[in-house]
């Protein structure tokens, strides 16, 4: 429901902005690489969980700069026609991006929450042999 209703409103604002299209999409490719970026640097397994604010902050700082380098070439290359339809597409698609990375993040968990769950639910089946010593020390 929310994914048909999703590309529902990308495909009625990609029609609306028409005139404004490579503004659109100059909007929607900023907005998914800094995103991607973000949460590909936010949500790195590490071994030092000190380093969980830390990650967050280069995170935030790479969107901010790739944010920022993105607007600079797509205003040098004179692509952005409409200040307000780049500002809209932005805002659109980082909440969108942001959703769908979170929700693909909830899969993997729920897919290793349940590979664990089977692991260890499993029983050992008790084997009837028992192993004994075959050497008695003499004392």
């Amino acid at each position: 429901m929310i994914f048909g209703l999703i590309m529902l409103l990308s495909v009625v604002a990609g029609i609306l902005s028409g005139e404004h299209f490579h503004s659109f999409m100059a909007g929607f490719g900023i907005a998914a690489v800094a995103i991607g970026t973000a949460y590909w640097l936010a949500f790195r397994t590490t071994r030092h969980p000190q380093l969980a604010l830390l990650m967050l902050l280069v995170a935030m700082a790479a969107k901010l700069a790739i944010t920022v380098m993105g607007v600079v070439w797509v205003v040098k290359a004179g692509i952005l026609s409409s200040p307000f339809v780049f500002s809209l597409s932005y805002l659109f698609f980082s909440i969108v991006v942001s959703y769908a990375y979170f929700k693909l993040r909830e899969y993997q968990m729920s897919v290793v929450a349940k590979r664990n769950t089977v692991v260890f639910s499993t029983s050992i089946q008790p084997s009837s042999t028992v192993v004994t010593s075959a050497m008695t020390a003499k004392i």
